[in-house]
């Protein structure tokens, strides 16, 4: 099969060099769709949505899907990167929303385990855990 030959745009140079100022941090399109729109050069969301899918196929950025109410969060993680450093789970709050990205190796052995015992491959860019953030907890919103 054929490889599509990888083209570079302005936007897309631009893009990459906004996404490897932040690398290992986590946003969805509207973030970065804020970030040029505050530097005074807007960029349209489906430029992003179109640049953005490239780079996942490409590999230089994950893409997490939270679940059907949440924006698609990315996260660059660039050329020379293993699997092993971009694991990362998700905790979502059920009161407000928010979104906790978790790099923790404890959650490694949770994923082996289900592998040797259960012969089950999780998925960590799709899994969520879900329950109460420790702000929602501390105002008693259980």
């Amino acid at each position: 099969m054929e490889q599509k030959t990888k083209y570079r745009t302005r936007h897309s140079e631009e893009l990459i060099a906004y996404l490897q100022s932040i690398p290992g941090r986590h946003f969805t399109v509207s973030d970065v769709g804020d970030y040029f729109k505050g530097r005074g050069t807007p960029m349209g969301t489906t430029t992003i949505y179109r640049h953005l899918d490239r780079l996942v196929d490409e590999g230089l950025v994950n893409k997490y899907i939270i679940d059907a109410t949440s924006p698609a969060c990315f996260e660059y993680v660039g050329e020379a990167h293993t699997d092993t450093e971009t694991v990362c789970f998700h905790c979502k709050c059920e009161q407000c929303g928010k979104l906790i990205h978790l790099h923790c190796f404890e959650l490694e052995g949770i994923r082996a385990h289900l592998m040797a015992e259960h012969h089950f491959a999780l998925n960590p860019l799709r899994t969520v855990f879900y329950g109460l953030c420790s702000d929602c907890m501390q105002k008693g919103e259980a």
